[in-house]
């Protein structure tokens, strides 16, 4: 089979390997729609390991079923997926039973953040291993195309991001940096409820993108934004800041933006090695912020972004500006890594 083989954001190459080869309790996917995500693009995350096939925002048909097994084994397990089925499915799956799971940090649970597809989402085929399929697999309603299922996975992880940032109907939101995650941010935080809500780039056209998607007023980042925010919202900052960029300026201006007894929430990871100075007291003591981060998404989390997708309560398909086919996959990683007139770039590996 074709993959689009990893070796640098400037370095993807069109390869062949073999098909992978399934066993008891595993399924061989058809891909055919994956997305790029930001964290694909990461080189300093992954350049001690490359060369790899990447990829994990992925929906596509079961074209194999893995063999069953006896009584007390995996037999009833894959009765619930059959040759044609339409899926997406999670790259990382939790145990649901250690110490983490039980705390309901499904995210840090150390079987996690060992599993993933094989080989990954940008090649004709993947196997989802036992565990995948056992507690990561989604049946795609048939209102749900394969290109907008790649976004069950990002979407997963801003429900999980909001949710562990307090996000509540009313609260006013800034979002710094419009991106993928950025504007599911934007959109999230619109569908559910928020009050006013402004976003914040570099770019034009992302901030035009983050009007579109639902921002009150998209901002320049090199404009004064706590000023910008008191004209917007009754003079008040914003009750909810979500940091979509891993700028080390944006670290600061989220802290100056926050209202008192508001959140920030860091999304996004910064290069290796940032620091940042923070005032314990005029930050946290004085102002009674809350400092909060977010990884990943659990399965609960992605049940939830499926049924979102379906119900059409965020426009993700509006969001998808590039489709590629495979051997087109190099192009898709520099346009994605130069962030600028790209929202969500689509490989099509059977084109």
């Amino acid at each position: 089979m074709r993959v689009a083989m990893y070796y640098s954001n400037n370095d993807v190459r069109l390869e062949e390997m073999p098909t992978p080869q399934i066993g008891p309790g595993e399924l061989l996917v058809r891909i055919e729609a994956s997305g790029i995500c930001g964290s694909d693009v990461m080189e300093w995350y992954r350049l001690d390991k490359v060369p790899l096939v990447l990829g994990h925002e992925i929906a596509g048909e079961i074209v194999a079923v893995g063999g069953k097994v006896g009584k007390g084994g995996v037999k009833g397990e894959m009765e619930r997926y059959k040759e044609g089925d339409r899926v997406s499915a999670s790259h990382h799956v939790p145990c649901n039973t250690c110490h983490y799971c039980l705390s309901g940090n499904h995210t840090v649970c150390d079987t996690l953040r060992r599993t993933n597809f094989d080989p990954g989402g940008f090649a004709e085929y993947v196997r989802l291993p036992a565990i995948n399929v056992d507690r990561g697999v989604y049946l795609l309603p048939h209102e749900v195309s394969f290109e907008e299922a790649t976004f069950i996975e990002p979407l997963a992880c801003v429900l999980r991001g909001q949710r562990r940032a307090g996000m509540k109907p009313g609260h006013s939101v800034l979002v710094i940096g419009c991106g993928i995650a950025g504007l599911l941010h934007v959109q999230l935080a619109r569908a559910l409820g928020a009050g006013v809500i402004a976003a914040t780039d570099i770019v034009d056209y992302r901030l035009e993108a983050a009007r579109r998607f639902g921002a009150d007023a998209s901002l320049p980042a090199e404009e004064d934004i706590p000023a910008r925010l008191r004209q917007l919202n009754e003079g008040r900052l914003a009750d909810l800041v979500i940091v979509c960029t891993g700028a080390e300026p944006a670290l600061t201006q989220a802290l100056q933006s926050v209202e008192r007894g508001g959140t920030v929430l860091l999304f996004a990871p910064t290069n290796p090695g940032v620091v940042i100075p923070i005032s314990v007291n005029d930050v946290f003591w004085r102002s009674d912020t809350t400092l909060t981060t977010s990884y990943a998404g659990s399965p609960a989390d992605y049940k939830a972004a499926l049924e979102l997708i379906r119900a059409g309560s965020l426009r993700v398909r509006d969001m998808i500006t590039h489709r590629l086919g495979l051997a087109e996959s190099g192009l898709g990683f520099q346009v994605v890594a130069a962030a600028r007139d790209s929202i969500k770039v689509i490989i099509l590996p059977q084109r």
